[in-house]
């Protein structure tokens, strides 16, 4: 079962109040439903949502769609519900305000009053037309698909009175509206209450940030202990360069003691140097000291140098 089938078996199981039951039914016709000579019909391929839907059906406006089962074998066997409404259609559709004076209604011309209808809408909308992938598999990624343009904007709006800031693209003939950011997807389970999925979602997306984390930090580390290797070979070039050319002895004895420490701890750290220098000499001595021993010795290697050259 992919996780689109679970968030909406998990959405179709949920009990809502008449008004709100209402509306997202009313969206879901909308967007699932092929509405033909007086008939209304539903192809869906998942069970849960065929059994929610014809108990919407049956609740709201007291009828027993028909229903239909196929084998689909193409690809793969599959099976595909048909409810077929034949009875009260125009009664139905104009109490879901899909149709009004014999006209189709747009979109806009819904009156969703509260946050909740609102929600509503949007679950009926995503049970019609949404997937969200597995967070196990890839990305974070949830979508639309509808027909029309004019649907897609609203829907984006829509979206956005809750602050979810959606995309919308033109895919073949039909209009994909789609999140990838992962708070917003985690957000969208939470206001459709699909409390098991949302959990499922967190616990994928929480084990990822952190190996993420762990990932960058290990990288962090890495690069700087390269460069702390770097660092530490290209002083004892200038220190064996200096002692090939007879120059240490230009340098105080302070700092030929701590050349000595960086000879015999090539791969540490200025601050390890450091530490080791203090405790093992007894004589104490920062990173910036160290740091400024070894801008001497590197003024003394260049002065000779082009000297040479001259």
């Amino acid at each position: 079962m992919t996780f689109t089938m679970q968030v909406k078996e998990e959405l179709s199981r949920l009990n809502e109040d008449y008004i709100t039951t209402l509306v997202e039914l009313s969206s879901f016709i909308r967007y699932a439903g092929k509405i033909k000579d007086n008939k209304i019909t539903i192809v869906m391929e998942n069970a849960h949502v065929a059994r929610c839907i014809y108990k919407m059906f049956k609740s709201l406006f007291m009828i027993k769609p028909q229903i239909q089962i196929r084998i689909q074998k193409r690809f793969r066997i599959k099976q595909i519900y048909i409810l077929i409404i034949n009875e009260k259609v125009n009664e139905i559709l104009e109490k879901l305000n899909i149709i009004k004076d014999n006209k189709l209604t747009m979109p806009e011309d819904y009156f969703l009053d509260s946050d909740e209808d609102k929600i509503s809408f949007l679950k009926g909308l995503f049970l019609a037309c949404g997937s969200i992938s597995d967070p196990k598999k890839g990305g974070y990624h949830l979508e639309f698909v509808v027909s029309y343009k004019k649907d897609a904007i609203y829907i984006s709006k829509l979206l956005k009175n809750f602050k979810l800031e959606a995309k919308v693209l033109k895919r073949n003939n039909k209009y994909m509206i789609y999140i990838k950011q992962a708070e917003m997807i985690s957000d969208i389970l939470k206001m459709f209450n699909t409390i098991n999925a949302l959990f499922y979602f967190e616990d994928i997306r929480i084990y990822r940030d952190h190996k993420n984390m762990v990932n960058r930090l290990n990288n962090v580390d890495l690069a700087n202990q390269e460069k702390v290797i770097r660092t530490g070979l290209k002083q004892i070039d200038d220190i064996n360069y200096l002692k090939e050319n007879d120059l240490l002895d230009l340098l105080d004895e302070r700092i030929q003691e701590v050349l000595s420490y960086r000879l015999k701890y090539p791969e540490v750290s200025l601050q390890e140097l450091a530490s080791i220098v203090s405790l093992e000499t007894n004589k104490n001595i920062t990173k910036s000291g160290i740091n400024h021993y070894f801008r001497k010795v590197k003024e003394l290697v260049n002065k000779n140098k082009n000297r040479s050259n001259n």
